[in-house]
C-alpha cells in the first residue's frame, strides 16, 4: 500500500535527504521518497501504516509529519496549505524584526556619522542577540536534530557560519586585550551574523511564496469540485453534500451549475463547458445517453443525470491523484543531484576548515581575521537548496501546466522521456480517424442466393460482434424484418467472425480469413475490393455456404487536424508512424492523405507490441498513441505510452501520458511541454551547479592573489539567498509557456 503525507519545516534538499534516510530505517516502510519542492513524502508499506514510528522519526530531525487522519474535516491539500500559510506568517514576523535590528547594526557598522549609541559594540550585541537566537533558533534546532542522527543539512552551515561571526565578536568584547596579545585583530562582526540570517530568511520567504504558486495546479483542480448537489430521493428533490452521493443517485443539474460527479444524462439536452478538465475551449453538446464529467459546467439546459462514479473514482479525482503522484515523483536526472546533495554539506564544512587553515598559515596579515571571514563566506555561500529545487520545481510546474491543458502526465520519468522521442506510432482507428466507421459500399456478388437472406445472415452474425466495423454494418443493415438467429459464433481476432445461420456457415472478415477457410475469392470480387481500397475503404468479405456472397466497403473518416499534427511532428524532428490491421493498399491511401510515409499495415492486435520493439532497435525512443484494449500491450512496451482520454481504462493505465480529450493536436503539445520542462530543468541545474562550482572557490579566496578580492560574508549570504529564489522563478516561467 502507498501512503502520502505532508512534512513541514524543510529548508533545503539536504533536509529531504535526511528525512528519507531516517524513514528508510523504519522496518515497515519501503520505496521512500521525500520531495522538498512539494513538501510531500511518499512511502509504501505492508499491513497497517506505522503512523507513530513515522511521526517520531520525522520529529527526531526537527520536522513535523501531517497525516490525513489527524483532521477528518480537512483534505491533505487543505492541511498543507494552512501549514504553509502559518509558516509564511511566522517567517514574515521574524523577517520584520530581523530586518529592523539588522538595519540598525549596519548603520552603526558602516557609517562613521552614525550616532555613537549605534556604534557601541555592547549595543550591537544587544541588537544581534535576538536575531541570532530567536530569529535564527530554527537553524540551531535543525542542526542539533540532524547531528543527533549523524546527519547534516543547510541549516548546519548557517548555524556554524553565523555562530562563528557572533561568538568571535562576543570574544572580542570580553577578551579584547588577550586577543591583541595573540596578534588577532579585535574587530566585531555582529552586523555580519545578523545580515546573513536576515538575507537568508528573506530568500526563504520569497522562495516559499513562489513555491506556493508552483503548486497551485492541484489547488485549482480541487476548487473545481462542486460542494452540494440536488438529488432525487423517494420522489423528492433534496440538497446534499457531494460526498453523500452514491452510485445510482439521480441528480438534477440546472443551467450554470457544476456537475457534482461523473454520470450519464437520462433526461434533457444541454451544452457543457469541459474546459476546466479537458482543456477543450468550446462547450460540448450533450443529450440523453451522453457521459458527463464531474466539475464541468452545465451551460444551457436543465438535465437529469444518474451517478456512475463518485468520490475518488471520478475523473477529476483521478486527475488530481495523478498530478500529485507526478509532482512527487523523481525524474531520472534527479539521481545525480541526490548523490551530490547527500555529501554536499560535509564537503562544504571540510572546505571551510581547509580555507581557514590555508589563510591562517599562508595568508597575509591579519591572517586569522582573513581566514575567519573566508570560512564564514564558504559556509554561507554554499547552497544545496538551489540544487534540490532545480528538478522538482520544474516537474511541479510542468505537470500542473499539462493538467490545465488536458495533458495528464503520470510521472516525472514520462515527462523526461518524451523529450527524446524519435518515433511516434499512431494506432489508426480512433486516433488518426474518428473510430466510428460507416458503410459506404455494399455489393452482393452471389447471384444464386436470395439478396435479403444475405443481408439478414450478415446482420445476424455482426450483431454478436463488438468490433467497430461490425457495429457500422449493423447500423447500415438494420431493418424492421425478422432476422434469423446466428449460432456457434466465433471471433477470430484480427481476421473476422464466423457463425451458422439457418444451418449455413457464414464468415465475415478479411481476405486472409477467406483463404484460411479455403473460400475462393472471385475475380469480380477482387477487382471491386481493389477499387475500394484505392479510395481508402476497408473491405470486409462475407461468405455464405462456402461461397463469396457480398463485399462491404467501410470508411473511417480521418480527423481534420490529423494532417497538421503529422506535419508539426515532422518539423520537431519526430517520425510519425501509422499502425493498423488494414491491408497495405487501404493503409497507404490513408497514409498519403495524412503525409505519413512509415506505415505498418495488416498488423494483428497481438503483434503491435512486437512492431514497437522493432522500432526501438538502435536505442530509438518510441512513443505509442492509442485508445483501445488491444493497444495496451503496445502502449506498455513503448518508451512512453500516450492514451487518448476517450479510450479504455486499460489503455490509460498502460500509459505514461493521457490526453483528456480525443484530440490528437495534444500530442505535439505534450512533446512540446516535455521539451520545455526538460530544458527548464537543465537551466536550473546549470545555474545551481555553476553557482556552487564558481562561487565556493571565490569565497575561499582564489581571486585574492590576482585581484586582491576577498568575498564579504554579507555578499555571500545575499548570493545564497537569491540562488534558490532564481531557480524557483525560472521554473515558474513554464506557466506562461505556450504549448
Amino acid at each position: 500500500m502507498k501512503k502520502d503525507f505532508h512534512i513541514s519545516g524543510m529548508h533545503c534538499a539536504s533536509c529531504a535527504m535526511n528525512i528519507k534516510s531516517v524513514l528508510n530505517k523504519v522496518p515497515e516502510l519501503k520505496n521512500v521518497e521525500v520531495n522538498f519542492a512539494s513538501e510531500q513524502a511518499s512511502v509504501e508499506h505492508d499491513g497497517d501504516f506505522p503512523k507513530d514510528k513515522v511521526g517520531s522519526a520525522v520529529e527526531s530531525l526537527g520536522y513535523k509529519a501531517h497525516f490525513d487522519e489527524d483532521n477528518k474535516d480537512q483534505t491533505p491539500e487543505d492541511a498543507a496549505e494552512l501549514e504553509s500559510k502559518r509558516e509564511l506568517n511566522e517567517l514574515k514576523t521574524k523577517l520584520t524584526w530581523s530586518t529592523f535590528f539588522t538595519v540598525l547594526l549596519l548603520i552603526g557598522a558602516m557609517f562613521i556619522q552614525a550616532p555613537e549609541v549605534l556604534r557601541n559594540p555592547w549595543v550591537m550585541l544587544i541588537f544581534a542577540t535576538p536575531v541570532q537566537f530567536w530569529v535564527g533558533a530554527q537553524y540551531y534546532k535543525s542542526m542539533w536534530a540532524s547531528l543527533k542522527n549523524r546527519l547534516a543539512n543547510m541549516d548546519t552551515l548557517i548555524a556554524i557560519g553565523t555562530s562563528v561571526a557572533y561568538f568571535f565578536s562576543l570574544a572580542v568584547l570580553l577578551f579584547e586585550e588577550q586577543l591583541i596579545q595573540l596578534g588577532i585583530e579585535p574587530h566585531v562582526y555582529f552586523e555580519v551574523s545578523a545580515t546573513i540570517i536576515t538575507l537568508i530568511l528573506l530568500g526563504k520567504y520569497l522562495e516559499k511564496r513562489a513555491r506556493g504558486q508552483a503548486s497551485s495546479a492541484i489547488r485549482k483542480l480541487l476548487d473545481l469540485q462542486a460542494k452540494n448537489a440536488t438529488v432525487v430521493r423517494d420522489g423528492k428533490e433534496i440538497m446534499i453534500p457531494v460526498d453523500q452521493i452514491v452510485v445510482g443517485d439521480t441528480i438534477i443539474v440546472k443551467p450554470g451549475e457544476k456537475l457534482p460527479i461523473d454520470g450519464e444524462i437520462i433526461k434533457g439536452e444541454t451544452s457543457i463547458d469541459e474546459s476546466m478538465v479537458t482543456g477543450e475551449s468550446l462547450p460540448v453538446e450533450k443529450g440523453v445517453g451522453a457521459k458527463v464529467i464531474g466539475a464541468t459546467v452545465n451551460k444551457s439546459g436543465s438535465i437529469r443525470i444518474v451517478a456512475t462514479k463518485v468520490g475518488e473514482n471520478t475523473l477529476l479525482a483521478h486527475i488530481i491523484e495523478t498530478v500529485k503522484r507526478a509532482q512527487a515523483s523523481r525524474a531520472p536526472i534527479q539521481k545525480l543531484v541526490d548523490k551530490i546533495s547527500s555529501v554536499f554539506v560535509p564537503i562544504v564544512i571540510i572546505l571551510a576548515l581547509i580555507t581557514f587553515l590555508m589563510w591562517f598559515n599562508f595568508g597575509p596579515e591579519p591572517a586569522f581575521v582573513r581566514g575567519l571571514v573566508s570560512l564564514i563566506s564558504v559556509l554561507i555561500i554554499a547552497c544545496p537548496c538551489a540544487l534540490g529545487l532545480a528538478t522538482p520545481m520544474s516537474i511541479m510546474v510542468g505537470t500542473g501546466k499539462g493538467a490545465e491543458n488536458g495533458i495528464l502526465i503520470k510521472d516525472a520519468e514520462a515527462l523526461e522521456v518524451a523529450n527524446k522521442i524519435n518515433y511516434i506510432v499512431f494506432d489508426k482507428t480512433g486516433t488518426l480517424t474518428y473510430g466510428k466507421p460507416e458503410v459506404d459500399g455494399f455489393e452482393i456478388v452471389a447471384r444464386d442466393t436470395d439478396p435479403q437472406f444475405i443481408k439478414n445472415a450478415i446482420l445476424a452474425v455482426e450483431k454478436l460482434s463488438h468490433h467497430p466495423l461490425a457495429e457500422a454494418v449493423v447500423r447500415y443493415l438494420s431493418n424492421d424484418t425478422e432476422v434469423p438467429e446466428a449460432e456457434g459464433f466465433v471471433d477470430r481476432s484480427g481476421f473476422g467472425v464466423k457463425a451458422t445461420v439457418n444451418g449455413k456457415p457464414v464468415l465475415i472478415g478479411t481476405k486472409k480469413l477467406m483463404e484460411s477457410e479455403n473460400i475462393e475469392v472471385t475475380k469480380e470480387a477482387d477487382k471491386l475490393a481493389e477499387g475500394w481500397r484505392d479510395k481508402a475503404r476497408t473491405v470486409s468479405y462475407a461468405a455464405i455456404d462456402n461461397k463469396i456472397a457480398a463485399l462491404i466497403g467501410i470508411s473511417d473518416l480521418v480527423k481534420p487536424n490529423a494532417k497538421e499534427v503529422v506535419a508539426t511532428l515532422k518539423k520537431m524532428g519526430i517520425t510519425p508512424v501509422m499502425i493498423t490491421g488494414d491491408n497495405a493498399k487501404t493503409a497507404k491511401a490513408i497514409g498519403e492523405q495524412l503525409g505519413i510515409q512509415e506505415i505498418l499495415s495488416e498488423v494483428l492486435p497481438q503483434d503491435k507490441a512486437n512492431k514497437v520493439k522493432e522500432l526501438q532497435e538502435g536505442a530509438k525512443v518510441v512513443a505509442m498513441v492509442g485508445d483501445g484494449i488491444n493497444d495496451a500491450p503496445a502502449l506498455a512496451t513503448a518508451n512512453i505510452g500516450i492514451a487518448m482520454g476517450e479510450g479504455t481504462d486499460v489503455a490509460i493505465e498502460s500509459s505514461g501520458v493521457t490526453l483528456l480529450r480525443g484530440d490528437i493536436s495534444l500530442v505535439p503539445k505534450a512533446v512540446n511541454l516535455s521539451k520545455s520542462t526538460v530544458k527548464n530543468i537543465k537551466q536550473n541545474l546549470a545555474w545551481a551547479f555553476g553557482y556552487n562550482v564558481i562561487l565556493i572557490p571565490v569565497a575561499m579566496g582564489v581571486l585574492y592573489p590576482l585581484f586582491g578580492i576577498l568575498l564579504n560574508p554579507i555578499l555571500a549570504s545575499g548570493a545564497m539567498a537569491l540562488s534558490s529564489v532564481s531557480v524557483v522563478v525560472n521554473a515558474l516561467r513554464l506557466r506562461t509557456k505556450k504549448l
